[in-house]
């Protein structure tokens, strides 16, 4: 059965899963091409992650 300590949990879960996407949808509108990359702004997008 679930108690209010796991609907709170599961509550805190999805707010946060929900935030992480809200910010990598933005920084995708603002051209970010490697979210989350020191270059992310003057990659091209083809380091597939990896540091040259």
């Amino acid at each position: 059965m679930i108690n209010l300590t796991d609907i709170i949990v599961i509550a805190i879960i999805a707010v946060i899963i929900g935030a992480i996407c809200l910010y990598l949808r933005a920084q995708k509108k603002k051209g970010v091409k490697c979210i989350g990359c020191p270059h992310s702004k003057s990659c091209s997008g083809n380091c597939g992650g990896k540091n040259k």
